[in-house]
């Protein structure tokens, strides 16, 4: 018995040990990036996370389950939050979509049926009619989409988005921003499944720093 629980110990002290190598292996422009000059978050106290994605980009797509399962394992001093790119004008009518449908709380109704038609199935939903004719198969209401994709708020936050985006310097998809200050792209990091262990390390330096 004694031996069993020697050994487990000392197995638990070798992983230990090698998620502190792993840890120690993330550098600073090599896996991720630091702002030179960070950008605004909205998450008070909390650790903010953010996933910059587009409904069409396939390997937003092949993300999003890595993603989710992420966020629902964070801790909860972590904010998640969910930013759609515009980064080219056939991209701004799935932003606007995204938060036209978030002001009408169908946002979880579609979000997955989003993705799945623009970057899986690679449908033209380019616009807000033909988004609108997509939502309503949904039993959103067409009319009222569409008023919230014309809005000012939409709009606003639009702008708001883009801001933040082009603050952080990101130009492509996905790519995480973690509490304003660094960015990390599976490019960089080698891999979407390492994306999610580099910000694991930079949300664990951020809170550790915070608690000093």
């Amino acid at each position: 018995m004694f031996r069993a629980l020697r050994t487990v110990a000392l197995l638990l002290s070798v992983f230990a040990v090698f998620g502190q190598a792993n840890a120690a292996d993330w550098k600073e422009g090599t896996h991720y990036k630091k702002l030179d000059t960070p950008v605004r978050t909205d998450s008070g106290s909390r650790v903010e996370v953010v996933e910059v994605f587009w409904y069409g980009c396939p390997h937003c797509y092949n993300f999003k389950p890595l993603a989710e399962s992420w966020e629902a394992k964070a801790p909860d001093y972590v904010d998640y939050v969910r930013l759609p790119a515009a980064l080219g004008r056939s991209w701004e009518p799935h932003a606007r979509a995204f938060y036209a449908l978030e002001a009408i709380n169908a946002l979880d109704k579609l979000h997955d049926a989003l993705f799945d038609a623009l970057a899986g199935e690679r449908r033209p939903l380019n616009d807000g009619e033909s988004l609108a004719d997509f939502v309503a198969g949904y039993g959103v209401d067409r009319e009222e989409f569409l008023d919230s994709y014309n809005s000012f708020g939409v709009n606003a936050r639009m702008q708001q988005a883009q801001a933040k985006i082009r603050g952080a310097r990101i130009t492509g998809t996905p790519t995480m921003l973690v509490n304003g200050k660094y960015t990390v792209s599976a490019s960089m990091a080698g891999s979407l499944e390492r994306v999610l262990e580099v910000v694991d390390y930079l949300v664990a330096r951020e809170h550790n720093t915070a608690g000093e």
